[in-house]
């Protein structure tokens, strides 16, 4: 399944969760995939696509963040895959 995480950084805390990025790197559990990010050029919101066979996965994830950020899980499908989901119905 993918997931489609906002993660909104607390207050002045942007540079300290990139210091543990880089540190650290992302600390993704077995099973969680990173597919690609994209952060607002206000350095305070990020949207990425993670992908994993289990929801529990990526909530293990974000305990190890929720210092820093503040995290918006959403499951996901591709445009292709809803197309052919509206065809089924």
């Amino acid at each position: 399944m993918l997931y489609m995480i906002i993660e909104t950084f607390h207050p002045k805390k942007a540079k300290i969760l990139y210091r543990r990025l880089e540190e650290k790197g992302r600390q993704l559990p077995p099973g969680v995939t990173y597919i690609d990010s994209w952060i607002d050029p206000g350095l305070t919101t990020c949207f990425q696509l993670m992908e994993s066979d289990e929801a529990s996965k990526i909530d293990r994830w974000v305990e190890l963040w929720s210092d820093l950020a503040d995290f918006t899980i959403i499951p996901v499908i591709s445009s292709a895959a809803a197309r052919e989901k509206v065809k089924d119905t």
